[in-house]
């Protein structure tokens, strides 16, 4: 369109926007030749005003949505599909097949390349979270690393705990052991390996064969005192020792002995043994020379002073598993304990051996009830149906899966009973009552499944 045929907006030619003018044309009919210098008044206008004065030559654009849902509708729209723009030439036509969205025609690995900066700021946020969380389960609960956290002292505390674990090396007690005993020992030692790699514990393995190890006498099963100031010489971190025999298994390796016990002792213990007394002791002791705390039923009320826990079955003490605390009250029992003299004199009458020579020390010696504690027998040595049956199945000694009890003692299965079928049935309970989600999963499910396609059982 020529210029000199578009009338001026001014009177008397030229136009609002200075590049318009014609400098060359003299007609009042064509553009102005010179440039616009204000409004009709003499005035300059607003935008020229304002470049006068320093500021903007223009004013400044600012868009109407600038609140919460414009924000959001930037990221939904970064991650839509990219278009190629068209051709603005209209030159070349698209040819036949050919899509218009890039990601169609991108190779895979560039697509993959370009999936994160198609992905918004949250879902890299959470993925983030993810792999971290994924992490941290790899390194502290597969990796040795949680062994060391849950020994450590002022961590997990794993490093104060030994148990002491009674096997028949070599041969039995008093006979030589046949494929069953092998079987028994091998399930009762990996047992309590697992449990102590776990929780971060040290297990201390004794031999407990018939020798004559003391010159003068074989003192059999009495050699459980000895072994206990041994191993607190050799483990000198440790303040509890657990004394396991070998016929034990543990049922809930998921409980740590702090959870279990040690975190809550004065709840769980109690020192009154009138609460269960199969040997009808007469507690507390009321001779007039005691002093007023040996004459307490439960001491001094502290569980700190606990020197020694243990359990009762219905025939009195039970010595197949039992706590003891590192001390100067602990050296003193282990010696009186040990006495040669008294296993000289008793050791024909106790037919319990050194567990009848403790119940013994317990009624003649006030000072031991004031520093010794017991556990309800369930809480660590519960009882197959078979052990302490005269009387029928007690709630307070037998074992029970409902209530998942730790511990199961299979206490004098060698007089009558199977000890290896007892101790498979609650190796095969144990672990059916500890799966994991993905055990579960295949057990329960995929085994089903295929014995109903096959009609075959299968365990994978």
């Amino acid at each position: 369109m020529s210029l000199s045929r578009s009338p001026s907006p001014v009177p008397g030619g030229g136009w609002a926007s200075p590049g318009l003018t014609n400098n060359l044309s003299p007609s009042g009919r064509s553009s102005p030749t010179k440039a616009y210098a204000g409004g009709s008044n003499g005035t300059p206008v607003m935008w020229e005003r304002q470049k006068n004065m320093g500021g903007p030559a223009y004013q400044s654009f600012s868009t109407q949505n600038q609140g919460f849902f414009s924000r959001h509708m930037r990221q939904i729209s970064s991650s839509l599909p990219r278009f190629r723009p068209e051709n603005t030439h209209g030159a070349e036509r698209e040819k036949i097949g050919e899509s218009r969205w890039s990601g169609l025609n991108m190779p895979r690995l560039g697509r993959i390349r370009s999936l994160p900066g198609r992905m918004s700021r949250r879902t890299k946020m959470l993925i983030a979270f993810g792999l971290l969380f994924l992490l941290g389960y790899i390194i502290f609960y597969s990796t040795p690393l949680v062994y060391y956290y849950r020994r450590t002292a002022w961590l997990g505390g794993g490093q104060k705990f030994v148990i002491i674990l009674a096997a028949n090396v070599g041969g039995g007690v008093m006979e030589w052991k046949g494929a069953r005993e092998w079987a028994i020992e091998r399930d009762s030692i990996r047992n309590k390996k697992k449990y102590v790699a776990k929780w971060g514990y040290d297990l201390e393995i004794v031999d407990m064969s018939t020798k004559k190890r003391y010159a003068h006498e074989w003192r059999e099963s009495w050699e459980k005192v000895d072994f206990i100031r041994s191993t607190l010489r050799k483990y000198p971190k440790a303040e509890w020792v657990w004394w396991l025999d070998l016929n034990t298994f543990i049922m809930e390796p998921s409980k740590s002995l702090q959870d279990h016990i040690f975190d809550h002792l004065e709840d769980v213990t109690y020192r009154n043994i009138n609460e269960y007394n199969p040997l009808n002791i007469s507690h507390p002791p009321a001779d007039s020379y005691l002093d007023e705390l040996s004459k307490s039923p439960i001491g001094d009320g502290n569980p700190n002073s606990i020197h020694l826990m243990l359990s009762q079955d219905c025939s009195g003490f039970n010595l197949g598993s039992f706590f003891m605390r590192r001390g100067t009250w602990t050296d003193h029992l282990l010696d009186v304990w040990w006495d040669p003299v008294a296993y000289e004199q008793k050791h024909m009458e106790w037919e319990h051996k050194e567990q009848d020579a403790l119940e013994q020390l317990y009624i003649a010696q006030p000072w031991i009830r004031k520093s010794t504690a017991f556990l309800p027998q369930r809480m660590i040595n519960s009882f197959p149906t078979g052990a302490c049956s005269e009387k029928g199945t007690d709630t307070r000694i037998h074992y029970d899966q409902k209530d998942r009890d730790f511990l199961v003692n299979m206490a004098g299965c060698e007089w009558g009973r199977d000890c290896w079928g007892e101790m498979y049935n609650f190796r095969e309970l144990s672990y059916h009552l500890n799966r994991s989600l993905w055990e579960r999963f295949k057990e329960d499910l995929l085994c089903w499944v295929w014995f109903k396609l096959t009609g075959k059982k299968v365990k994978f």
